[in-house]
């Protein structure tokens, strides 16, 4: 699983990143975190208010930070899809 974090890197940003780990770790899954800075790479998904969230390639939330339950539901969302 991919999991990306878009943002300019302010503390929203650092909040989301930290409770995205905290989330794949309660879930005991291998999943690989990127954070996203640059601009180009953020519009490349459409984010149009940090910070976003993206999973396997689809924005899942922006200009939230989301809780780790809240993450976690994506997470587990996306997991079912891909075994589908």
């Amino acid at each position: 699983m991919e999991i990306k974090v878009l943002g300019p890197g302010c503390i929203n940003c650092q909040t989301l990143a930290k409770r995205v780990s905290e989330a794949v770790a309660k879930l005991g899954i291998e999943a690989t975190i990127t954070k996203v800075t640059d601009y180009d790479g953020m519009l490349k998904y459409g984010l149009m208010s940090s910070p976003g969230l993206v999973i396997n390639e689809k924005l899942v939330s922006s200009g939230r930070v989301l809780s780790v339950a809240d993450i976690t539901t994506l997470i587990t969302n996306a997991l079912t899809e891909e075994q589908s």
